[in-house]
């Protein structure tokens, strides 16, 4: 027999490529060949004829050796006595072991991934006659799949429990009842207005101390403040990789003073919503847009993003132009359609929404929309309609077919931003001063990332079930996420529904006729040797994106940098833009003016207090 050995960078791993036959160990090997085995230390690693006191034994010390190597367990085939009083022997394998079997005849809601592989690695334990301890058999510590990362091995079946205390603590304190606790709703609150009342007036020092000590703990944090920014580490780097398309919003307020928060937002590869950056803002000028735009530039790596959609806003519009010069400005398109009902006249959009909900989805050139946006505006007697010929003009930041050459990552509108205001809703409240917002948002961020972290896990454990037995489809399989698997293999399928017809064919270009079989529409697709060319380097430059995705750049590699510290009050309350006013009853308006009565004390106070010498 004869093995290459080939040591990976985090010495935690042998590859081995296996050349002849071998043992039943090395019956696990990949369709290349390889084998991985776990380099762990002599003591935490399994032997034949190690002895145990009872198979819970067994189960824990062959976890914990799974734990370090990369891998999960599970129970497999038991072997009883005759009597069916003890076992006399036991296999626990790895949870990749055994092959999938598909069941036609059972009807599935959902798709599972297949996360075996067949892999043969386990450990066997006997019980011979008049012995009272179960001893290693049989040990094979090959694998056919890689190992688990330290910091996805928490989502194994076999890594994770609840201990017995923790599950006591539970019982005793849903048990307990709130008499067993020693205080009501009502001290917490009091609680909190003392703490609030003893920390006014030092918001901003507090943030600023603990921006600071962050930026110590790593290089790679950025804040900035002026207005109030911030971006940590990990949204950097997630820029580097997603940072093509970012959607901004300001609609949402979240702490005492009313501040504008202004969150970066964008979508990572598994169509989950990302936090790149977020910003307070006091006012909804264009100077503070143009601020927070350049400061975002300043800490991100790779300069502007290619595509921003924000919803109409004159202000971002202008900031945009001036701190995104060469950025794709897209408009969000369900803000303006949802208008479409409010702008129009009832009878008009009764009768010819459609219409122009067809104009604007389906439609695949310029020049098609043009002609069908036209043909709806004169039959509906509206070629004179202020707002219609505004959007008209505004077309090509906003329209799918004028827009659909600028990359969106399947988006078009900022509902995105939208939906993640339930998501921060769950965390902040209005209450909040700026460090508890800080707080509050770190741990929003941290539940956000475990789900990002538990989708990578998903990936790199199972594999994807296949609709279509096609080979592209099976390779897709492999190299895409699962929910962008799912959404190639949709238009996979949708295709097969379309017929292509030879046109015309010449040195540079081929043309296709393309039908569909729902309305045998008929396109014209044209494939020149320049686009194919463009896609080939693209590719490459995806791939080359896709490495440094895996592997993952230190934090070193990115600069950071920050504001020198002063002192600083902390805010005064705004108004946010577009905010409705409510109805205010006789009661709050009295507490409104016991409110401004002492603010007036406060300012004389400080006046007073600077015009002393």
């Amino acid at each position: 027999m004869k093995y290459y050995f080939t040591k990976m960078t985090s010495g935690s791993i042998i590859y081995v490529d296996k050349m002849s036959g071998g043992s039943e160990s090395d019956e696990c090997a990949t369709a290349n060949g390889r084998v991985y085995i776990p380099e762990v230390r002599n003591e935490e690693t399994p032997a034949v004829g190690m002895k145990f006191d009872s198979l819970d034994l067994v189960y824990n010390f062959y976890n914990r050796y799974a734990f370090l190597a990369g891998f999960g367990i599970r129970l497999h085939s038991s072997f009883w006595g005759k009597n069916k009083k003890e076992i006399l022997r036991k296999e626990f394998v790895c949870c990749k072991q055994g092959a999938y079997r598909r069941d036609e005849t059972r009807e599935r809601k959902r798709q599972r991934g297949i996360s075996r592989c067949n892999c043969k690695a386990k450990i066997v334990v006997v019980k011979t006659n008049g012995s009272k301890k179960y001893t290693i058999s049989l040990f094979a510590e090959g694998h056919n799949h890689k190992m688990t990362p330290s910091e996805r091995m928490h989502l194994l079946r076999s890594h994770r429990h609840i201990s017995d205390s923790t599950k006591v603590s539970i019982f005793e304190v849903q048990s307990g009842g709130m008499d067993k606790i020693g205080f009501i709703k009502k001290d917490i609150y009091n609680l909190e207005c003392s703490v609030n009342g003893k920390l006014r007036n030092h918001d901003v020092e507090l943030v600023t101390e603990y921006f600071m000590a962050e930026q110590k703990k790593n290089e790679a944090f950025y804040f900035k403040i002026e207005g109030d920014g911030m971006t940590d580490a990990t949204s950097r780097r997630a820029y580097g990789f997603y940072g093509d398309v970012v959607v901004f919003d300001t609609t949402f307020n979240t702490n005492r003073y009313d501040l504008t928060f202004a969150p970066m937002l964008g979508v990572n590869n598994h169509g989950q919503t990302i936090v790149l950056a977020c910003a307070f803002l006091s006012k909804e000028t264009t100077e503070s847009f143009v601020w927070m735009f350049e400061e975002f530039k300043k800490a991100m790596p790779g300069g502007e993003p290619k595509t921003i959609i924000t919803d109409q806003d004159a202000a971002m519009a202008i900031a945009i132009s001036i701190a995104f010069p060469t950025t794709f400005h897209r408009l969000c398109i369900w803000h303006i359609t949802s208008k479409f009902s409010v702008k129009l006249p009832r009878d008009a959009y009764k009768e010819y929404w459609r219409e122009f909900q067809k104009a604007i989805w389906d439609t695949d050139n310029k020049d098609e929309f043009d002609a069908k946006w036209n043909i709806v505006v004169t039959k509906a007697g509206l070629t004179d309609h202020p707002w219609l010929s505004s959007m008209f003009d505004l077309r090509e930041s906003w329209v799918p077919a004028y827009a659909r050459q600028f990359f969106a990552a399947g988006m078009s509108s900022s509902q995105r931003a939208e939906g993640s205001h339930g998501f921060f809703k769950q965390y902040i409240s209005r209450r909040n001063s700026l460090m508890d917002f800080i707080i509050r948002f770190e741990r929003a961020l941290s539940h956000q990332r475990e789900k990002e972290l538990v989708a990578d896990h998903v990936d790199a454990f199972e594999v994807a079930q296949c609709l279509l037995p096609m080979p592209m489809n099976k390779q897709m399989a492999t190299l895409y996420t699962r929910t962008m698997f799912q959404k190639f293999e949709q238009e996979l399928i949708q295709s097969t529904a379309c017929f292509l017809e030879l046109k015309t064919e010449d040195a540079s270009k081929v043309v296709f006729n393309v039908s569909e079989r729902k309305n045998w529409e008929t396109r014209v697709a044209e494939v020149s040797e320049e686009g194919c060319e463009l896609l080939s380097e693209t590719l490459k430059s995806l791939q080359v994106k896709l490495k440094l995705l895996k592997d993952g750049p230190s934090n070193n590699e990115v600069g950071g940098s920050s504001s020198q510290t002063q002192y600083m009050k902390d805010p005064k309350r705004v108004r946010c833009k577009g905010r409705s006013k409510g109805v205010t009853g006789a009661k709050e308006k009295a507490m409104k003016r016991g409110i401004r009565h002492c603010r007036s004390v406060d300012t004389l106070v400080m006046i007073e207090d600077n015009a002393q010498p």
